[in-house]
């Protein structure tokens, strides 16, 4: 039997699952390993799938491609802010701007890992603050 286009290599218990926990490793590998490049491929399933992917991947790619987004653009406006509020010459700017990374990037990490676990779990999640809203929000 020849495995279909959408086989993940990932064994689903709901529809969508694969898809879900593939979303989120991206949203991992972005952070940690291949910046950009694992964004890319995040973006391109989010722009393939978001209208016939069932409901739980939907979700997850929605939300994955989002939070890179928001999180991106959190960590280069702030961290621009900083050097020119500080300037590079000065070396609070700097210890400003690393603890800043770290703390932000730290904090992706650790709700990427939990968004990680829900989605290999069947289930739908919400990033605080910068996550997508649910379907079913009001």
């Amino acid at each position: 039997m020849r495995p279909s286009d959408d086989d993940f290599g990932y064994t689903e218990e709901k529809p969508g699952q694969a898809l879900a926990v593939l979303a989120e490793a991206l949203f991992l590998i972005n952070l940690l390993l291949l910046p950009g490049l694992a964004f890319l491929v995040l973006a391109g399933l989010w722009l393939h799938f978001r209208q016939s992917a069932p409901a739980l991947a939907r979700q997850h790619l929605k939300q994955a491609t989002l939070v890179s987004l928001w999180g991106g653009l959190l960590i280069v406006c702030f961290a621009a802010g900083i050097v020119l509020a500080g300037g590079l010459d000065w070396e609070y700017t700097w210890v400003a701007l690393i603890l800043y990374f770290t703390c932000i990037h730290s904090t992706l990490v650790l709700f990427g890992m939990y968004a990680l676990i829900k989605a290999m779990s069947g289930q739908v999640w919400r990033f605080p603050i910068i996550g997508p809203r649910l379907d079913g929000d009001a």
